[in-house]
């Protein structure tokens, strides 16, 4: 018997929608290598209702990238790999690739297609990697059409830092496809650092072996619409996979996060935690947290949080964690969603304390962020988010003078 749960939720804004669990299934979701069965949405559909579908022509569309000659519609630079066992490409359907990612909607599907050659990365077991491995993606141009799919695979006891960053411009259709060891540490990064004008749909699916650990951080500061779906399943018990994103939506922005973590074998454990701040009009961000707790996964323990900050009107958030339960046999499930507008109070508090208006802005902020910051730890990706931060609350306040 399937147990929808919903547990009681904090404090929600009206600017903010929560949103009830779907009937079916997620386990039922369509997963599928042909374009034609992901027709191209219409926002009807529950898995793209939130999202503006009428301005994603472009990496909807069933065509290669856009690259004339000479001239790439996005560059791709990749550092920090010399100790790797192999950096090779990867056919459709030359495995490992295809063995973890199935693509699950539109963007996916065709991304998956239009990528003749799929970078693979394959890290040497038992070994640490001192340095991150980096892949750097800089799109060419607004609207112009790149496609991209990346194949990690983590070698049993290895640990490793890969850090996936997208600048520039360009209408973008991503896959990540992460293959994590018995025993392993795979940390893995993916900055969405855009131009203003840039689209971004990602489909980042990773499966984590026995006793494994791996950790997903998404951060989103930079596009005109960004989706990134992070989705994890288990290879064998002991397993543990946390999910962390960070963003800062400006007007005009819309930033979509969506994960769905599979607990399809006992002993495993999951931590979801997303946490976003919302500024200027038409700011609008989404995360929408899937947990699937199938029979046989006894044992397992399980929570997901997400909280957002809206800092000026004409801003929106929609929260919607989803906890699906097939056992009564585990150690822990639960779920938490919150949105909440700039608190005055805390900003009158430090007012009064001789703190003038902009700094005490930026403390409050900070301190909103502070947690999951410290859970981030990467003093590289600290920085540049932090940094980022600072520079969207300094035009905020710009535009109030």
């Amino acid at each position: 018997m399937t147990l929808l749960t919903d547990k009681p939720r904090d404090h929600v804004d009206p600017q903010s929608t929560v949103g009830a669990a779907p009937e079916e299934s997620r386990a039922a979701r369509l997963t599928s290598f042909e374009v034609s069965d992901f027709p191209v949405p219409n926002g009807r559909e529950e898995e793209w209702r939130f999202t503006p579908v009428d301005r994603l022509g472009g990496v909807f569309a069933d065509e290669g990238d856009d690259d004339r000659e000479g001239d790439y519609a996005a560059d791709y630079d990749v550092s920090g790999v010399m100790d790797v066992i192999a950096q090779t490409a990867l056919a459709p359907g030359q495995a490992p690739r295809g063995t973890v990612l199935v693509p699950g909607d539109r963007g996916a599907v065709v991304a998956s297609k239009h990528t003749t050659e799929a970078l693979h990365l394959k890290l040497e077991a038992e070994k640490e990697y001192a340095e991150p491995l980096r892949v750097n993606v800089h799109g060419n141009g607004a609207g112009r059409l790149s496609s991209a799919h990346y194949v990690v695979e983590a070698g049993h006891h290895s640990k490793a830092l890969l850090i996936l960053d997208h600048t520039g411009s360009a209408d973008h259709r991503g896959n990540l496809e992460v293959i994590v060891g018995d025993g392993a540490e795979l940390t893995v990064v993916s900055l969405q650092r855009w131009d203003d004008d840039a689209v971004h749909l990602g489909q980042h699916d990773a499966q984590v072996g026995r006793d494994a650990t791996y950790k997903h951080i998404a951060v989103s500061l930079g596009g005109s619409i960004v989706r990134v779906n992070a989705n994890v399943n288990y290879q064998g018990p002991g397993g543990d996979a946390t999910l962390l994103g960070v963003y800062f939506a400006d007007a005009g922005q819309h930033l979509e996060h969506r994960s769905f973590v599979d607990h399809n074998e006992p002993h495993t454990n999951s931590l979801v935690t997303y946490k976003g701040a919302l500024q200027g009009d038409g700011a609008h961000t989404v995360w929408v947290g899937d947990v699937l707790i199938r029979k046989e996964a006894e044992g397992i323990d399980t929570y997901e949080l997400n909280r957002n900050l809206v800092l000026t009107d004409g801003a929106r958030a929609d929260s919607v964690p989803n906890l699906e339960i097939e056992t009564g046999e585990i150690a822990g499930a639960g779920h938490a969603s919150s949105t909440g507008r700039f608190d005055d109070e805390q900003l009158f508090y430090l007012m009064s304390r001789g703190i003038d208006e902009t700094n005490a802005r930026r403390l409050v902020v900070r301190g909103f962020f502070a947690d999951i910051i410290a859970k981030i730890g990467v003093p590289e990706v600290v920085d540049t988010l932090m940094a980022a931060i600072e520079e969207e609350l300094a035009a905020d306040m710009g535009a109030s003078a």
